[in-house]
């Protein structure tokens, strides 16, 4: 029997004998519901930056930095310690410019993919502008317009029904005021 399918070879059966899988039977999915039911309400929340990442990768730039100016002392043939005080000086400055808010961090446009915390971060930054720029309060939510809209056409359609009830009520009051005088 060739590969349990019933040819005891597969000489003369017009097949090569290769067995392959029937995926024109397609087995019935699950019944499960694709969403949560409470769908609408989930909110969508921005993916946070880990600061402890992000200090990380700041700390690494001034190391770089360092290292680079420690190679082409190096190069030039510089005394040792002079190479330590110059090295020390630079990691001092970079450290005191980035406390003092001069370093703003990497160009965003230059982020590589990788870099995903910086990502969201600059992501972040960008939404935050957005919405001063166009007036969003930091307290809204999403779809809240169309909630607000439903109150006022409720509340409408109930102040209607209210001033249609006054009309009738009127209406029986006079009509039973002129069934009096008559």
């Amino acid at each position: 029997m060739s590969s349990n399918v019933g040819l005891s070879t597969p000489r003369g059966s017009g097949t090569s004998g290769y067995v392959t899988k029937n995926k024109s039977l397609l087995k019935p999915r699950d019944r499960a519901a694709p969403y949560p039911d409470d769908w609408q309400q989930s909110k969508h929340r921005a993916r946070q930056p880990d600061a402890e990442i992000l200090e990380h990768e700041r700390k690494r730039e001034i190391e770089v930095k360092v290292l680079e100016l420690r190679d082409k002392l190096e190069d030039e043939g510089v005394d040792d310690d002079e190479i330590d005080d110059q090295c020390d000086a630079l990691r001092k400055k970079l450290q005191d410019e980035r406390k003092a808010g001069k370093d703003t961090g990497p160009d965003v446009r230059k982020l590589k993919s990788h870099q995903v915390h910086d990502l969201a971060k600059a992501k972040n930054e960008e939404s935050e502008r957005l919405r001063k720029a166009l007036g969003i309060s930091a307290d809204y939510e999403e779809g809240s317009h169309w909630r607000k809209q439903e109150e006022r056409l409720r509340d409408s359609l109930a102040q209607r029904e209210r001033d249609d009830e006054a009309r009738v009520e009127r209406a029986r009051e006079t009509r039973r005021l002129h069934e009096e005088e008559d």
